[in-house]
């Protein structure tokens, strides 16, 4: 990127987050992940409790980006056509024709995506590592932006079923929002009169200049040490001692690639090893399988995380 591009694309990100800013009070660095996440082409997960604005958020991002928006509500008799669309016979032309499910928008809120059965999920897959969606041997686009909001209740266990592993290694980043601070609570109530803040937001960018914002984000330079400190880390991840299985290849992809969002959203065209102390935890924690003697002893893949970022040098300067 040049430095004009650099400038132009660090203030269109600060405009994108003021705008979602304004559905979601007193959440700018969940903001600032989600917008990262989409323009680095990925999918997020959401693990919070409810009455904490994840759908608030979708609907926000769908509006910001002039983009469409859907909702899933997961349950246990949802069926993977119910998700991806069905192909119907019209006797009138006596011909089938494919009907869309609800995954054909730009922002897709799949609500407490674990209350569906396994096969229901994995209906998920394909669309969000390919951006399609393919039924009875016909591929359909699911066209640019697409961003898929998965949320978990962390609390009710009871009748869920769990992600599998394959399926948690697609989300790019995993998060949650939490309850505003104080002053934002005091600013909710006071507004309680609007239900819906998200109703009032304009538009600030098209879905096609968030096509070329992400085109720039991946034209970010990244140093061959920086790369190396990614790859020590992820290596760490699968080498420590209360893993089983740690970040995959995908998750060191996974991680670059936010790296150079969150770059270039600083107004820079390189990315430093800050960058990647500052987004290893939402992008990697997720990815890790934890060793049952470590879970029952209450070790938490955010620990291992800050651990291995602790224990592993940063590169100092270039190679």
């Amino acid at each position: 990127m040049t430095t004009e591009q650099t400038a132009w694309f660090a203030q269109t990100f600060d405009s994108l987050v003021e705008n979602v800013g304004q559905a979601l009070l007193g959440k700018e660095e969940s903001i600032r992940l989600a917008l990262t996440c989409m323009l680095a082409e990925g999918h997020l997960l959401l693990e919070d409790a409810p009455g904490t604005g994840k759908t608030s958020l979708a609907k926000a991002l769908a509006a910001t980006v002039q983009g469409t928006h859907s909702r899933i509500q997961f349950t246990p008799d949802l069926l993977p056509s119910d998700v991806t669309g069905v192909t119907i016979y019209d006797q009138t032309t006596r011909q089938f024709e494919f009907h869309r499910g609800p995954v054909f928008a730009s922002v897709v809120l799949a609500d407490e995506i674990n209350r569906a059965s396994p096969k229901t999920q994995s209906a998920l897959l394909e669309v969000m590592e390919e951006s399609r969606v393919t039924v009875d041997n016909v591929a359909h686009p699911v066209g640019r932006p697409f961003m898929v909001i998965a949320t978990q209740n962390p609390i009710e266990q009871a009748g869920t079923y769990r992600l599998p592993e394959a399926q948690l290694d697609r989300f790019l980043i995993k998060t949650s929002l939490g309850y505003p601070d104080r002053a934002s609570t005091v600013q909710i109530l006071a507004g309680s009169a609007e239900r819906d803040r998200t109703a009032n937001l304009l538009p600030r960018i098209t879905t096609q200049a968030v096509g070329e914002m992400a085109a720039l984000a991946a034209s970010t330079h990244v140093e061959e040490s920086v790369l190396d400190y990614v790859v020590r880390l992820t290596e760490a991840t699968r080498e420590d001692a209360s893993t089983i299985i740690g970040a995959s290849v995908r998750g060191s992809l996974a991680l670059v690639r936010c790296a150079k969002v969150w770059a270039a959203s600083d107004g820079r065209n390189y990315v430093l090893p800050d960058d990647i102390k500052l987004l290893a935890e939402p992008v990697l924690a997720h990815r890790l399988i934890l060793d049952t003697d470590a879970e029952f002893s209450g070790v938490r893949s955010r620990e291992v995380i800050a651990r291995i970022l602790a224990e592993t040098e940063p590169p100092a300067s270039r190679q």
